[in-house]
C-alpha cells in the first residue's frame, strides 16, 4: 500500500523509463468489448454509433491509446505516430487480444517503435502494424484514474418512430378520464405532436380543471361528458365499438377500471387473445429493438397465458419491421429445473412453437438474462442456439420480474421505453406519471402505427370502422 495516499499496487500506474525497456518487451490487453465501447469510440473517432459490424479503427486505436499510456511505457509517454492497417470490423462480445512488443529503440532521442497485434482470441486478425511512441527518462508512479461513466444513448429509434407517426393521418384515441394535469398534457403533446386525435372522455369540471394545470387549451379538442371514471372507461370503450376511435388511452383513473370496461363479455373490446403488456425498449449499449413482455397486466402468468403473451409480442415485432423475431424465455438459469417452474414452463413453450402454436418467431428457452442478450455469455456456457446472446423480445416468468427489469432498464442503464397492451380490438395506451415526454410520445406513436395497420388490414382499407 502507498502510505501516502492509501492506494495497493492495483490501484497505481506505474511507467517504464527509456532506459528499463529492452528490445522484445511486451505488454498485453484483453477486452471483450461491449455495445458501449463500440459506440462511444465511433463517436470520439467523429462517426456516428458504432452500429454492429463496426470498423475496427476506432476501437483498436482507443485500446492501443491505453495500453501505452498505461502500461507500455505508461505514464509520461508521448505518442509520436502510428502505421496501423485494420482488417474487417468487431461487434459486441468480441474478445480482442492487443499485444505490444519493442522492436527498436533510439537512445538520443528515447523513441521506441512497438509491433501491434490485435486478433480476437479465436485468432481472426482485427489490426496490425507499428506504432512510435518517446519513452519517459523519471520515473512516474500515481493513483490509477478512474474514467467518468459516459452513457451512449440511441434515442434516434424513437425519434424515428414518432417523425414516422407524424408523417402519417393520425388515428382518433379515446381517452380515458384525463382529469389529472400529467394525464391531459399526454394527450395534448401526442396531438400536438401530430400523432393521434384525441378525445377526451370524463367529468367536464375535473378536466377543465387538469387543463387549466397543465396550461393545455381544450377548445381544440372533443369533449364526451360522463359522471365518474367508471362511466369514463365504458364510454372511450363504447367510442371504439361505434368506430369514433381507433385506440384507447388511459388518463388518471386506475388500469383496472380501463381494462374491466375493455373485457366486458357484453360492451368491451375482448378477442379470443389474452390481453397483455409489451415495453419496446431502446437501450444504450443494446445493438437493437428489446421487447420485454408483461411488465404490467398478468401477475403470474399460466402456460397458456404465455403462449398469449409471446403472440402479441410477435406480432408486435412484426409491425415494428421485424420478420422474423428471437424471443427468449428468461428464467432464473439456462437448463431445466423441475424445482423451477419457469424453466418448464419455457420448455413447453418452446415444443409448443415447434408445432405451430405460437408463430412467426425463433422462440427458446430457458435462457438467463446475461446469456439471452450477450454472444460472449452464450458462448462461455456453450449455449447453442439462434436466440441466445441475440434476443429482440424477451419473456419473462411474471409481472414482479418484469417491472422490475423494465424499471432497471430505463432508471440505471438509461433505456427509453414506450408501452402498449395488446389483445384487444385496438392498442391500449397506458402511461405512468413517472414518464418522460419522449416516453410518452413513444409509447402513443407504437399504438397509433398498430392502428393503422388495423384499419389498413380490415374489409375498405384505411379508414375502415
Amino acid at each position: 500500500m502507498d502510505i501516502r495516499t492509501g492506494a495497493t499496487s492495483q490501484d497505481m500506474v506505474e511507467n517504464r523509463t527509456f532506459d528499463e525497456i529492452a528490445a522484445g518487451d511486451s505488454a498485453v490487453l484483453r477486452r471483450t468489448l461491449a455495445q458501449q465501447d463500440i459506440d462511444l469510440l465511433a463517436v470520439i473517432a467523429g462517426g456516428g454509433s458504432g452500429g454492429e459490424g463496426a470498423s475496427a479503427g476506432p476501437v483498436v486505436t482507443g485500446l492501443v491509446s491505453l495500453l501505452v499510456a498505461t502500461e507500455l511505457p505508461g505514464p509520461g509517454v508521448v505518442m509520436l505516430g502510428q502505421e496501423l492497417a485494420f482488417r474487417g470490423t468487431v461487434s459486441a462480445g468480441d474478445a480482442l487480444v492487443l499485444t505490444l512488443t519493442v522492436t527498436g529503440r533510439e537512445a538520443g532521442t528515447r523513441e521506441l517503435t512497438l509491433s501491434c497485434d490485435c486478433r480476437t482470441e479465436a485468432g481472426r486478425e482485427v489490426a496490425c502494424g507499428t506504432i512510435r511512441v518517446r519513452a519517459p527518462n523519471e520515473k512516474i508512479r500515481r493513483p490509477r484514474a478512474e474514467l467518468p461513466d459516459i452513457r451512449m444513448s440511441r434515442h434516434e429509434r424513437f425519434r424515428a418512430l414518432m417523425a414516422e407517426a407524424a408523417s402519417s393521418e393520425p388515428p382518433v384515441a379515446a381517452v380515458a378520464h384525463p382529469c389529472s394535469a400529467p394525464a391531459i398534457a399526454a394527450a395534448a403533446e401526442a396531438a400536438q405532436a401530430g400523432i393521434v386525435v384525441p378525445i377526451l372522455v370524463g367529468p367536464r369540471g375535473k378536466i377543465e380543471q387538469a387543463a387549466a394545470e397543465a396550461g393545455v387549451a381544450l377548445d381544440r379538442f372533443r369533449l364526451v361528458e360522463t359522471p365518474h371514471s367508471h362511466a369514463a372507461a365504458e364510454e372511450a370503450v363504447a367510442l371504439v365499438r361505434r368506430g369514433e376511435a381507433s385506440l384507447l388511452m388511459k388518463g388518471s383513473l386506475h388500469t383496472d377500471e380501463l381494462l374491466r370496461a375493455v373485457l366486458d363479455r357484453a360492451k368491451g373490446l375482448r378477442t379470443e387473445r389474452r390481453l397483455s403488456h409489451v415495453y419496446l425498449m431502446d437501450v444504450p449499449g443494446y445493438p437493437r429493438p428489446l421487447l420485454v413482455t408483461d411488465a404490467a397486466v398478468n401477475i403470474a402468468p399460466d402456460l397458456a397465458i404465455k403462449r398469449d403473451i409471446i403472440q402479441n409480442a410477435i406480432d408486435l415485432a412484426h409491425a415494428m419491421g421485424l420478420a422474423l423475431p428471437k424471443v427468449a424465455i428468461l428464467s432464473a438459469v439456462e437448463t431445466i429445473n423441475p424445482k423451477l417452474a419457469s424453466t418448464l414452463d419455457a420448455a413447453a413453450l418452446c415444443k409448443m412453437a415447434d408445432r405451430g402454436q405460437i408463430t412467426g418467431g425463433l422462440v427458446d428457452g430457458p435462457l438467463a438474462f446475461d446469456n439471452a442478450v450477450d454472444p460472449w455469455a452464450a458462448r462461455e456456457k456453450g449455449i447453442v442456439s439462434p436466440v441466445a446472446g441475440e434476443a429482440d423480445i424477451l419473456v419473462v416468468p411474471d409481472l414482479e420480474a418484469g417491472n422490475i427489469l423494465a424499471k432497471q432498464l430505463t432508471f440505471l442503464a438509461g433505456a427509453d421505453a414506450a408501452g402498449v397492451v395488446l389483445g384487444a380490438r385496438v392498442p391500449i395506451i397506458l402511461t405512468s406519471r413517472a414518464d418522460a415526454e419522449r416516453t410518452r410520445l413513444a409509447s402513443c406513436a407504437v399504438a397509433a402505427k398498430l392502428a393503422r395497420l388495423r384499419l389498413a388490414a380490415a374489409p375498405g382499407g384505411e379508414g375502415a370502422a
